[in-house]
């Protein structure tokens, strides 16, 4: 049967909350209230991503241009730091993939740099689930943001023959840092907030670097205290993983990880940090990365991603949001019908 995208909000059963102690707590990613207002199923075979063209590029050449792309459901957007991938189609969701699910969405790029400027070096591109614009606001950890995507693997013959990485599932957070200013007997001290991007890398090896047994791909984490990635959890096998982060109230993010399309529990948990040394306050969005050898002719690995979700422990602020935007819009629609059918009388 056919899943139909819908507004609505699901609750689903928590899968277990564990607290050991104040630096150790920790929340399974799928917990909570699914908050279906943002996210995407992609059973929509109209799912288009439009292309504004050139892309932007502004951590290359402070080049944002605006207008940025968006998906046509209005839930993803272009992200003005890296550009968009140059190919995100709507395709038949794989083998093996959530039950019930007809399609899954394909991401790919192949200039990921500066438009028509050829680094012939490792680039990126962005697609961002527009949690903002939708919600309204970033989401404090204290109501425990945590996400949930399904990402397909492709068959080793089909990823760019590079090794490195080639996909990242990360969160955008904000904290608050502290910057001394004034002289020396004068100083004060200023409020910042700063952001910053945890996440999880999916790395490839070439065959001819797999020596000594070494797994084809592995998965690190963004980052330890220093902010630097390491090394979590091999992949031996490919086609479909699930993958998830959580932000609890301590400021900490939990990573999980496991193949298959079944939820996520705790013996999937790979590391629990405080990237960069901060805790985290806020949660303003989710996105992806996709990566590959910017020289204008290399395509990067096609990856699929399905159902990515997000879930609220403590549910009622944004649920009362979402309510408001849903009979905000219902009102709309009325008063636009009603005002066509008095044009036609």
């Amino acid at each position: 049967m056919k899943r139909i995208l819908l507004p609505l909000l699901v609750v689903t059963l928590s899968m277990g909350i564990q607290v050991r102690g104040a630096d150790a707590q920790r929340v399974v990613p799928g917990t909570g209230t699914h908050i279906d207002y943002v996210g995407d199923t992609f059973e929509d075979t109209q799912w288009k991503f439009v292309q504004k063209g050139p892309k932007s590029s502004a951590e290359q050449d402070n080049q944002p241009r605006y207008p940025l792309g968006y998906s046509t459901n209005k839930r993803w957007f272009e992200g003005p730091e890296r550009g968009y991938p140059d190919k995100l189609v709507v395709i038949p969701t794989p083998e093996y993939g959530l039950e019930g699910s007809e399609y899954a969405l394909l991401i790919r790029t192949l200039n990921s740099g500066v438009p028509n400027r050829p680094s012939n070096s490792l680039q990126q591109d962005d697609l961002i689930v527009d949690c903002i614009a939708r919600l309204g606001s970033a989401i404090p950890v204290s109501e425990t943001p945590n996400c949930v995507v399904r990402v397909y693997l492709p068959p080793d013959y089909q990823w760019e023959d590079r090794t490195g990485p080639h996909f990242g599932f990360r969160t955008g957070c904000t904290t608050t840092t502290y910057k001394s200013t004034g002289g020396r007997f004068l100083s004060s001290s200023q409020a910042t907030a700063e952001p910053y991007w945890p996440g999880m890398w999916i790395h490839y090896r070439r065959p001819a670097d797999r020596k000594n047994g070494l797994a084809p791909a592995f998965i690190k984490v963004r980052g330890n205290r220093q902010g630097r990635d390491f090394h979590v959890k091999d992949v031996h096998q490919f086609g479909w993983w699930t993958l998830g982060m959580t932000l609890t109230p301590d400021g900490q993010v939990h990573y999980y990880a496991k193949p298959g399309v079944d939820p996520l529990t705790e013996e999937d948990h790979l590391t629990s940090q405080f990237p960069y040394g901060f805790r985290a306050e806020y949660f303003r969005t989710f996105f992806f990365n996709i990566c590959n050898r910017d020289d204008g002719r290399t395509w990067s690995t096609p990856f699929v991603i399905d159902d990515p979700q997000l879930y609220l422990v403590k549910a009622a602020r944004v649920q009362s949001i979402v309510e408001r935007k849903l009979q905000a819009a219902e009102h709309a629609t009325a008063k636009k019908s009603g005002g066509a059918s008095a044009k036609q009388r």
